[in-house]
C-alpha cells in the first residue's frame, strides 16, 4: 500500500515456474503445436513398429505367438500424439500383420479361435487407444495455443503498464502474501529483486509523507473513503520524485477487510509541470501589478475574474470585493447614459472598444478613466470575454481646461498668463507622454490577449488532461513562452518611457531593430504599410539599447503622423564609410539606420530647424518638438549624429548615424556560467510583502537549495536578524510598507553587519530604485528567472 506498497515475494514460484516451463517443452516435442510433414510422420510410425518388433524379438523371439500384439500399444499411443490418428493406424495394421504372422507359425498353419478372438481383441483395443491419444493430442494442441495466447496477452499487459508508468500491486490480509509488480517497484524506488516486508514500506516515502500516507490507509480500511494518495519518495539522488496511488479494500461478508489491490504511477512530471505554471502565472500576475494602469480579465457577460493591483487600489475594496464591484456605482451621473450605451455596443460587437468617463475614486474624487477593450478568444476559437486597460486621463484633462483659460485671459494678463502657460504647457507635455503610452497599450492590449490566451488556455488543458504528459509539456512551454513574451513587452514599453538605467554597451543594431518590431508595428497601426530591410549584418555600435528603441520609436511615429493612411513607413539599416568630415563627424565607419516615409516631406527651412528643442510644424497641442531633438541627443551622446533628407511631397528619410564598434557584442563575451547549478546552499532571509510572491520567490530558493525564513517588512526582518544568527544572505523587495525601504535595510545592515550579502529587487520603476540601483548591493528587477536570481545571489557573496 502506500501507494503501490505491498510486495509479494517472487522466489516460491520459481519452483513451479520452472516446472511448467519442462512440462511445455516436453509437451510441445511430443505434441508439436504444428502438425509435423508427412515424411516425418512416415519416420515416425516406421520407428514405432521397428521399436514394437524389436522389443517382441528381444524378449520372446519369433516363436509362439504369447506378447505378439502388446508391444504396439506404445507405439500406436505415441505415433497417434505425434502425427494424428491416420498415421496411428500405421503401428495398429503393423500389430494387427505381426500378430497374424506369428500365429499361423510364419504361415504354415492356420490361426486358431482363441488366437483370432485375441487378434479382434487387439483391434478394439488399439482403436480406442488411437481414439483416445487423438483427443488427448487435440486437448493438449488446445492447451498449448491458450498458453501461448495468455503468454502473449501478459506480455502485452506488461508493456502497455510499462509504458503508461503503471504498477498494479496486491495485498492478501488473510494468508499475508503480498505481491508489487515490477512497474510498482520502480516507482517507488525499491529494489528490481529480493524481499520487501510491508514494514519497510514506509522508508520509501517521503518523512514528511509518512504518517499522511499511513492516514489514507487507515481510513481506506475503516471505510471512510476510498484509498488515493500523492507522496514524495524518500530517495531524492535524482530530485524530488512525486508517486500517486489508488486502491480499493475488498471485504467479506462480515464487512471485514481480507484484501487491498490497487497500482501507482509516477506523477513527478506533472508535479513539476504545475509548478512551473503556477510560477508562470505568478509572473504574468506580477507583471499586471507593476503596470500603472488598471486592467482586467472578464468573461462573457462583463463579470470580471482577473484584476491587477491598481484597479483594486482605485475601487478601495479587497480583491474579491473589486471583481464584483459594478461600476455603474461609481460613474458620474451625467456621463452614465452614454457609457452604457457605448459599453453595451462595444461588447455586442465583439470588438476593440473603447471608453472615457468619469469615475469615482475609493478616496471620493472624480477621475477621468479612458479605457481601451480586446475581445479574448479560447484555443478553439471561440469567445470567452475581454481584456481591458484603463488610464488615468485626468491630468490632461486639466491641463488642457487650465491652457483654454490662459489663452482666454492672455491679452490681460500676458506676464502671468505666460508663465501659467509654461506649466500647464508643462503638464501638457508629462500628459501628451502618458497618452503616447496610452495609445501604444492600447495596441499591446492585442498582445496581451493573445499571451492570456496562451495561458489561461493552457492552463485549463492541464487541468482538463493531467495524464496526457505530452499534451501538458506543450501546453506549459506554451504558456511560459507568452509569459516571457509579456516581460519583454513590459521592457519595451518601461525603455520608451525612459524608466530604465543607461547602460551603453557594444550591441548589434540589427538584433535590436528585429526585436522592437513587434513595438514599431503597434506605434504605426494597421493604417499604414511597414518595411523592414535590415543590412547591417553582425556590425555593432555602442549604445544604450533602451535610449536606441526609444529613439527609433520616435522617428516611426513622427514618420506615422507625417504620413496619410495608406502610405507607408521604412526602415532600413546599413553600413557607410565617411570618408572625410562631414559637419559633426569624424571620418570612419559608420552604420546608417534610416526611417523613410512617404509623406509630406520637409522643405529646407524646415530640415534646418527639425531637431532644435521644441520646434514642431504640428497644430498647438499636438506635438511637443522634442522626438527629433531627442533623438539627435541620443545620436551626439553616442558619437553620431542625424541626417535628414527631404523634399515637399515626396517623404522623408531620418537616419542616424552610429560608429561602428569592432568589439564583440556584450551578450556573445559574456562566459556562459550556470549559476543555478553552482549555488551554495545557504539559510536566506526573504522580505517580501507581497504573500504571493513570497511564496513565488520561496519556492524558487528553495529549487536553488536554500532554507528560507521570511519576513513582511524592515522591521520584522530587523527582529529576524536578531534572533536567528545563522541567516547567510538577505534577498529584500525595495517598496515596503511602514516608511521604511529596502534600501533602508540594506544601509542600516551594512553599517551593523557588513559582512552580510544583501540582494535587492523591485517590480517599480520609480521610488527608491535609483538609490537601489546606485548602491553596492545587486538589483534585479521584477519579473525575474531562476537563473537570474542564481546570477544576483553568487554576485553578492564574496569571493
Amino acid at each position: 500500500m502506500r501507494g503501490a506498497e505491498v510486495v509479494k515475494e517472487d522466489a516460491p514460484n520459481l519452483a513451479s515456474d520452472e516446472h511448467r516451463r519442462i512440462h511445455a517443452l516436453v509437451s510441445a516435442w511430443l505434441i508439436p503445436p504444428v502438425p509435423p510433414p508427412a515424411w516425418r510422420c512416415a519416420v515416425a510410425a516406421l520407428i514405432g513398429v521397428a521399436m514394437a518388433v524389436l522389443m517382441r524379438v528381444a524378449l520372446l523371439g519369433l516363436h509362439g505367438g504369447v506378447g505378439a500384439t502388446q508391444p504396439f500399444f506404445p507405439a500406436i499411443m505415441l505415433v497417434t500424439l505425434y502425427a494424428g490418428w491416420r498415421w496411428g493406424l500405421v503401428p495398429l495394421s503393423a500389430g494387427a500383420a505381426f500378430g497374424w504372422w506369428l500365429w499361423t507359425d510364419q504361415g504354415t498353419t492356420a490361426i486358431s479361435e482363441d488366437e483370432l478372438a485375441t487378434l479382434v481383441i487387439f483391434l478394439l483395443c488399439a482403436v480406442m487407444i488411437v481414439a483416445a491419444a487423438e483427443g488427448l493430442r487435440g486437448a493438449m494442441r488446445m492447451l498449448a495455443r491458450a498458453r501461448e495466447e495468455r503468454a502473449d496477452a501478459e506480455a502485452r499487459l506488461r508493456v502497455t503498464q510499462t509504458a503508461a508508468g503503471v504498477g498494479p500491486w496486491d495485498y492478501d490480509m488473510v494468508s499475508g502474501d503480498l505481491f508489487l509488480s515490477p512497474g510498482a517497484r520502480r516507482n517507488m524506488g525499491a529494489p528490481d529483486h529480493g524481499r520487501v516486508r510491508i514494514e519497510d514500506l514506509p522508508t520509501y516515502v517521503h518523512p514528511d509523507d509518512r504518517e499522511m500516507t499511513r492516514d489514507r490507509v487507515r481510513r481506506a480500511l475503516q471505510g471512510l473513503e476510498e484509498y488515493e494518495v500523492e507522496y514524495r519518495l524518500a530517495d531524492t539522488s535524482q530530485g524530488e520524485r512525486w508517486v500517486h496511488g489508488r486502491g480499493e479494500v475488498i471485504r467479506d461478508e462480515e464487512g471485514k477487510p481480507i484484501r487491498m489491490i490497487g497500482l501507482n504511477f509516477d506523477v513527478t512530471n506533472r508535479r513539476r509541470a504545475e509548478e512551473q505554471v503556477r510560477e508562470s502565472e505568478a509572473r504574468f500576475r506580477n507583471l499586471a501589478d507593476s503596470a500603472p494602469a488598471l486592467m482586467w480579465v472578464s468573461r462573457p457577460g462583463g463579470i470580471r475574474e482577473f484584476v491587477n493591483k491598481a484597479y483594486v487600489e482605485f475601487a478601495g475594496l479587497d480583491y474579491d470585493g473589486a471583481l464584483t464591484m459594478d461600476w455603474r456605482t461609481r460613474l458620474f451621473p451625467e456621463d452614465l447614459p452614454n457609457i452604457l450605451k457605448a459599453q453595451v455596443a462595444g461588447e455586442a460587437s465583439r470588438k476593440p472598444f473603447h471608453l472615457e468617463g468619469r469615475y469615482r475614486r475609493n478616496d471620493g474624487e472624480w477621475r477621468w478613466l479612458k479605457s481601451f477593450s480586446q475581445p479574448r478568444f479560447g484555443p478553439d476559437g471561440g469567445f470567452i470575454g475581454f481584456i481591458g486597460i484603463a488610464f488615468d486621463t485626468t491630468d490632461a484633462k486639466q491641463a488642457e481646461a487650465k491652457l483654454t483659460g490662459v489663452n482666454e485671459l492672455l491679452e490681460e494678463r500676458v506676464e502671468a498668463a505666460v508663465a501659467e502657460r509654461d506649466a500647464a504647457q508643462a503638464a501638457l507635455l508629462q500628459s501628451q507622454k502618458l497618452e503616447a503610452i496610452g495609445q501604444l497599450t492600447g495596441g499591446v492590449a492585442h498582445d496581451f490577449n493573445n499571451l492570456l490566451t496562451v495561458i489561461i488556455g493552457a492552463l485549463d488543458v492541464v487541468e482538463r488532461h493531467p495524464e496526457d504528459e505530452r499534451r501538458r509539456e506543450k501546453m506549459i512551454g506554451a504558456a511560459l513562452a507568452a509569459a516571457k513574451r509579456g516581460e519583454k513587452l513590459t521592457q519595451h514599453l518601461l525603455a520608451f518611457a525612459r524608466r530604465q538605467p543607461l547602460k551603453p554597451e557594444v550591441c548589434r543594431v540589427d538584433r535590436l531593430i528585429a526585436e522592437c518590431e513587434g513595438l514599431l508595428k503597434r506605434a504605426l497601426g494597421d493604417a499604414y504599410t511597414f518595411h523592414l530591410r535590415l543590412g547591417a549584418g553582425v556590425r555593432a555600435a555602442r549604445i544604450d539599447a533602451g535610449q536606441f528603441e526609444a529613439a527609433l520609436l520616435n522617428l516611426v511615429v513622427n514618420a506615422r503622423d507625417a504620413t496619410p493612411p495608406g502610405g507607408e513607413v521604412t526602415i532600413e539599416s546599413r553600413p557607410v564609410t565617411i570618408t572625410r568630415k562631414q559637419g559633426e563627424l569624424e571620418p570612419g565607419q559608420y552604420l546608417r539606420v534610416a526611417v523613410r516615409d512617404t509623406g509630406a516631406g520637409m522643405d529646407a527651412a524646415t530640415i534646418a530647424r527639425a531637431v532644435e528643442p521644441f520646434f514642431t510644424t504640428k497644430p498647438p497641442g499636438e506635438g511637443t518638438g522634442l522626438g527629433l531633438s531627442q533623438v539627435y541627443g541620443f545620436a551626439r551622446q553616442s558619437g553620431g549624429s542625424v541626417d535628414i533628407e527631404s523634399k515637399p511631397g515626396q517623404g522623408a528619410t531620418v537616419a542616424l548615424l552610429l560608429p561602428i564598434d569592432e568589439g564583440v557584442a556584450d551578450a556573445e563575451t559574456a562566459p556562459v556560467v550556470d549559476h543555478v547549478q553552482a549555488q551554495v546552499p545557504s539559510r536566506v532571509l526573504l522580505v517580501e510583502d507581497d504573500p504571493q510572491v513570497a511564496e513565488l520567490v520561496g519556492v524558487m530558493l528553495h529549487d536553488l537549495g536554500h532554507s528560507v525564513v521570511r519576513a513582511g517588512g524592515v522591521d520584522e526582518a530587523l527582529s529576524r536578524l536578531a534572533q536567528d544568527d545563522g541567516i547567510q544572505l538577505v534577498l529584500s523587495d525595495v517598496i515596503m510598507p511602514g516608511g521604511k525601504s529596502g534600501v533602508d535595510l540594506a544601509e542600516q545592515l551594512a553599517a551593523t553587519r557588513p559582512g552580510l550579502p544583501v540582494v535587492l529587487c523591485s517590480g517599480y520603476t520609480g521610488g527608491d530604485q535609483g538609490r537601489a540601483r546606485a548602491g553596492d548591493w545587486p538589483f534585479i528587477s521584477k519579473p525575474f528567472s531562476l537563473e537570474t536570481l542564481a546570477q544576483a545571489l553568487a554576485q553578492a557573496r564574496p569571493h
